[in-house]
């Protein structure tokens, strides 16, 4: 269960469990003390205005910051219990646990076929492909709309179906858990619905960690929500701090915070 105080949000059963941790670029703190547990099969939504740390934290669940010159991790987080910055993990075999779906749709310049078979193939499936493409297809409701063009650029489909095909691309490998950044933000309302709906479908046997700048998205889609704000620093710049994390409907309807408050409100963001 989730504890009443912003401060620990400690939950029994967590997939990932963020204790103290603080990112920087360089000598730039870039979010400060964070602690948070992400429950399994769960959606949990990271909120917050421009700036404050939301997408650098969501790319710490796979090391995707391992890519940024300068990055470090202070702090744990564990991944089922082991810590996933303990030197005996490898960061790819992570992130085929831990897939990430980006802003922008990014199909492989490949077939549809390809741009699922593709990763699945690199980490070693040996199973039967035509089944694995049509399975993730199907799960990122996108097999009726494509069966009969597997052999065509996945270049050549719609930025909503471009999206799709690159959760169908993240499902292929058969992660544990999906990040999502901002998804949605350039779709168009159709398209946003159909990849909420997805995500409604997908928490049945992945846990889901989005960030959305869409505070009714986060009210429609996430069991959790997080809410970060960033402040000032002497030298002009903005460090992140989680605020408060809880329950959609206290974070929403209740929250314990007068900033979560005015945040979700609308009176600043």
């Amino acid at each position: 269960m989730l504890s009443d105080s912003s401060s620990t949000n400690v939950i029994t059963e967590a997939i990932i469990r963020v204790q103290n941790v603080s990112v920087y670029y360089g000598s730039n703190l870039a979010v400060r003390d964070t602690s948070l547990d992400i429950p399994e099969n769960k959606v949990v939504a990271f909120i917050g205005p421009s700036g404050c740390g939301k997408s650098t934290i969501l790319r710490c669940f796979n090391r995707m910051n391992d890519l940024i010159p300068g990055a470090r991790v202070e702090g744990k987080i564990t991944f089922r219990g082991r810590d996933m910055y303990d030197k005996k993990v490898d960061p790819v075999a992570l992130r085929s646990r831990i897939g990430m779906v980006f802003q922008k749709p990014n199909p492989f310049p490949k077939s549809i076929y390809e741009n699922i078979a593709f990763g699945a193939r690199i980490n070693g499936y040996r199973g039967n492909m035509d089944e694995l493409v049509e399975d993730s297809l199907r799960k990122a409701a996108l097999w009726d709309e494509v069966k009969d063009k597997l052999k065509e650029s996945g270049l050549a489909l719609s930025g909503g179906q471009q999206q799709r095909l690159c959760i169908a691309r993240a499902i292929a490998i058969q992660p544990e858990v999906i990040l999502m950044d901002e998804p949605c933000s350039a779709l168009d309302p159709i398209s946003t619905l159909k990849v909420e709906e997805l995500i409604h479908e997908l928490k049945q046997q992945y846990t889901i960690i989005i960030v959305t700048h869409n505070m009714q998205q986060a009210s429609r889609v996430s069991d959790y929500t997080a809410f970060y704000n960033a402040e000032a620093t002497p030298k002009g710049g903005k460090v992140g701090y989680l605020v408060e994390y809880n329950r959609t409907e206290t974070i929403f309807q209740n929250p314990l915070q007068e900033a979560t408050r005015d945040y979700v409100s609308g009176r600043f963001g």
